[in-house]
């Protein structure tokens, strides 16, 4: 196993135990209205699609030139 494909491994289960604990943070953040937790659904969102771009690299569905 070379060490690019043990670099992918990684951040591919990086990627999705990022996303997983974004996404449940983003669920517990739903029901709430004030400013700064609209904030934080934003940069939760955000979060949770950069994993999904990682995680798509590092399966190589993306990122091939």
């Amino acid at each position: 196993m070379t060490g690019a494909i043990l670099l992918r491994i990684l951040a591919g289960a990086g990627a999705l135990v990022v996303a997983f604990f974004a996404l449940k943070a983003l669920y517990e953040e739903w029901p709430k209205s004030a400013l700064e937790d609209q904030v934080t659904k934003i940069m939760m969102a955000l979060l949770t699609l950069g994993c999904a771009i990682v995680f798509t690299v590092a399966i190589g569905m993306a990122g091939r030139i």
